[in-house]
């Protein structure tokens, strides 16, 4: 059992690792430049103690917001991993099949690809994004060997991205977290206008990938 857990964990690490390494030399550049030009321009006005003592504060608010993260991570993980060994997640993905089989027509409903996909919504509608990730990662995987052309992405590549990006979210995890972590009074207050706008983000984006996909047919 322990070998399984490692090698999924090894696996799941190798797809992340794989995705993140095309975007972090360019990502280490900016953030670079970003540094250079807040120290350069402190220095030219006068205000270094400012800098110096904003780097101490925010290396000090990292660590703290990462070790509450931590915790709701810990958490929600959790409970979506109780979701899984009692049957809810299947239920979820058999409730939702008529649905993700007309979003995704490409896509065989006994595909490996169809499993991932709904996992990721799932796990988004729930609020985890860091329990999509890996699922996401997994999906596009699939579909990328589903698809004809390798040159571009295909209609079902291209509506997953963007439904992927406004997903509709039950519970904004992330952003109770940090609204809880900086002393909001209410911080599940965001719920409901959070459920009202990525409700009409997700909408927008199947209407905007049904048209596309019927001027590409």
């Amino acid at each position: 059992m322990r070998q399984k857990i490692y090698a999924y964990i090894e696996d799941e690490f190798s797809i992340f690792h794989d995705f993140m390494w095309k975007w972090s030399s360019m990502l280490n550049y900016l953030w670079a430049a970003m540094i250079v030009i807040g120290i350069v321009y402190g220095a030219f006005t006068g205000n270094m103690t400012a800098v110096s003592d904003g780097a101490l504060d925010s290396a000090k608010e990292a660590v703290t917001l990462c070790i509450t993260m931590l915790g709701v991570m810990s958490l929600w993980t959790g409970l979506m991993e109780i979701a899984n060994r009692s049957g809810l997640i299947d239920k979820c993905t058999k409730a939702i099949l008529p649905l993700m089989q007309w979003l995704f027509p490409g896509v065989p409903k006994d595909h490996d690809a169809m499993q991932h996909i709904t996992t990721n919504v799932i796990a988004n509608f729930l609020g985890l994004g860091w329990a999509a990730t890996p699922a996401g990662l997994r999906a596009m995987k699939a579909l990328s060997e589903l698809n004809v052309e390798n040159s571009r992405a295909s209609t079902d590549m291209c509506t997953f991205l963007v439904i992927n990006i406004s997903s509709i979210q039950l519970i904004p995890v992330n952003i109770i977290a940090y609204r809880s972590q900086y002393g909001s009074v209410n911080p599940t207050a965001i719920v409901a206008p959070a459920i009202l706008a990525t409700t009409v983000s997700t909408l927008a984006a199947i209407v905007f990938c049904k048209i596309m996909a019927g001027k590409s047919a």
